[in-house]
């Protein structure tokens, strides 16, 4: 079955952690090319890599990987996936689902989910994912991103802090997860009304976009509406530091 989206993967060079990490070697293959193929198999009508970076564009060419070359200067990824759309020629309804190029284990379930949740709920431009939260260190964890959603299933709210407070709980300190309704972990994978995503550079960034430090929240300052799907499982490990990438690279040796 052929999934109705368009998946784009943004790829950098430049990374503080781990500089050239689109071209890290996973198993004989640069990373980038992993993701690539990892999300052909979600069954999307097209998988493009958008990168700034010559060399990640001539890794992605030499093994059939489809490619568009953006401005080096853009602030963020979702400014790259916005040229990467005009490059494309997507029409304001088409879905693009945005997978980042250091997630060669990414559960191609969850691409499916977010294009799925555009097509079932009209009312919103953008759909995300989360899981439920089940021990108190990562409730209170601040690099932990928390969502809480509404009857619908979409987003009211995405937070660093612990969300829902639990008052009667949580009087004395957290020492319990609330039940009703239970903490959800944000995945960091998005689906975008390609329309959507070609105007999101224009509005303004938002004051508790800013506070947070998390981009998404400038969709709902503006009165945008963001679809949630709720995973049983959690994401398979990106790649962020060298101890991640060693881990991977184990996986796939």
């Amino acid at each position: 079955m052929t999934l109705d989206c368009t998946i784009l993967i943004p790829a950098r060079l430049a990374s503080t952690r781990l500089p050239g990490k689109p071209l890290a070697d996973l198993g004989g293959l640069p990373m980038i090319v992993r993701v690539a193929q990892r999300c052909a198999t979600a069954g999307a009508r097209d998988v493009v890599v958008a990168t700034d970076a010559p060399e990640v564009a001539a890794a992605c060419a030499a093994h059939g990987v489809r490619v568009v070359l953006t401005r080096a200067d853009h602030a963020t990824g979702s400014d790259r996936l916005a040229e990467a759309c005009e490059l494309l020629g997507l029409d304001g309804d088409d879905i693009v689902v945005n997978v980042q190029g250091d997630e060669p284990l990414i559960d191609v379930a969850l691409i499916a989910a977010c294009a799925q949740g555009l097509l079932r709920q009209p009312d919103c431009v953008m759909s995300t994912a989360a899981h439920a939260i089940d021990s108190v260190e990562e409730f209170v964890n601040p690099n932990v991103v928390k969502v809480v959603c509404d009857a619908a299933g979409r987003a009211l709210y995405f937070s660093r802090a612990p969300l829902p407070w639990w008052r009667d709980g949580n009087a004395d300190g957290i020492t319990a997860l609330p039940t009703t309704p239970a903490p959800l972990r944000h995945i960091g994978i998005y689906g975008y009304r390609a329309g959507f995503l070609r105007r999101f550079p224009a509005l303004s960034a938002s004051p508790i976009e800013q506070v947070e430090s998390l981009e998404q929240l400038r969709v709902l300052w503006h009165g945008e509406r963001i679809a949630v799907h709720v995973s049983d499982t959690r994401p398979g490990p990106g790649v962020d530091t060298p101890e991640d990438l060693e881990r991977v690279r184990r996986h796939f040796e």
